[in-house]
């Protein structure tokens, strides 16, 4: 009888020990895989309100920034280790649910980018990959961030050179697919202070306003170049365009307050003015996206630079895809 009853308390116990393991690993199993799956399924592409032109099918970008990969100097191995995870199973649960045909990265890959040696850097673009990969049929591009390369006037030709040849990010670049033209510009290069890099920036924007301009039907061009189909742009870079502060940013995911209040500085939190004006004057975008802030925001933008002629358009500012920087990590699809 006293053996009956030791085996039946031995089965009992590795019944509650059984049943404890597995319980733990179902709960690492959600938190670690599912929850990414119940939480993204519920996003979808938005709804096109026009019917695409000449039956084309419509473009599906995913739009994500300040992914802020940590390197060897800030946080610790565990905190770098648990926000690459996160974002690492965030982003390929995305891949896998919307498919998105392109993804745009708007800066700030790299949290430690200015500071970083050659080796350093190496490893940082194998990491962002590894943890970042696409299928074969999604092209990922990239614009550079103050983090990347660092603020403008500590950007030196080797920091700039090893980012652009390593992520095929060069100050200005035209990306257009099915009559959907991307520009994606280095914000940093825009100080227009006549530096190697800003000079370069210029001059292949006022190629891209060119070709544009000769898409459109104008007779005020001078390229020969044309786009197949024309449309505006959509501006795509890290800073956002000037703006005061984000206290017109009414998103449930925009800056909290005190903080939405706190006044812009000019080249530092956001482009300045006189640049703005003149990406604005020059593109005509229908809409421009950026990052840097960590918080989203979406104004509604209507420049007048001359008496009859009106640019309106939506610049959006995506938050950050790092739990580093806040609880509720973003990303953006468009079509």
């Amino acid at each position: 009888m006293v053996l009956i009853l030791r085996t039946w308390r031995r089965k009992i116990l590795f019944t509650a020990i059984l049943q404890f393991i597995i319980g733990l690993f179902l709960i690492y199993f959600y938190c670690e895989y599912v929850i990414y799956y119940v939480i993204q399924i519920q996003c979808g592409w938005p709804a096109l309100t026009k019917q695409p032109i000449d039956g084309l099918k419509p473009v599906q970008a995913m739009v994500l920034a300040d992914t802020h990969l940590l390197g060897s100097r800030n946080g610790h191995w565990f905190d770098k280790w648990r926000r690459e995870w996160q974002m690492h199973r965030a982003f390929q649960t995305a891949m896998t649910l919307h498919q998105p045909e392109i993804v745009f990265v708007l800066g700030d890959l790299f949290d430690e980018g200015k500071w970083c040696s050659q080796k350093e850097f190496d490893e940082y673009v194998k990491t962002f990959f590894n943890l970042f990969k696409v299928p074969d049929e999604t092209s990922m591009y990239f614009v550079v961030g103050n983090h990347d390369i660092g603020f403008h006037y500590s950007i030196t030709p080797q920091l700039q050179s090893r980012f652009e040849k390593q992520l095929a990010a060069p100050p200005v670049k035209l990306i257009s697919i099915r009559g959907n033209h991307f520009v994606l510009i280095n914000s940093m290069a825009m100080e227009r202070d006549g530096c190697a890099l800003c000079s370069r920036a210029v001059d292949e924007i006022d190629k891209i306003a060119d070709i544009l301009k000769c898409s459109s039907g104008s007779l005020l061009c001078k390229s020969h170049t044309r786009l197949e189909r024309y449309s505006r742009p959509i501006v795509m870079q890290h800073y956002p365009l000037y703006r005061e502060s984000d206290s017109s940013c009414t998103e449930p995911d925009a800056a909290p307050l005190p903080e939405r209040n706190n006044l812009f500085v000019e080249r530092w939190h956001c482009l300045s003015k006189e640049s703005t004006e003149y990406l604005v004057e020059s593109l005509h975008p229908r809409a421009a996206f950026g990052g840097h802030t960590h918080h989203s925001c979406m104004l509604r933008h209507s420049f007048v630079p001359t008496e009859n002629h009106k640019i309106e358009f939506i610049e959006y500012t995506v938050p950050s895809f790092s739990w580093r920087n806040r609880p509720d990590p973003k990303y953006y699809l468009l079509s």
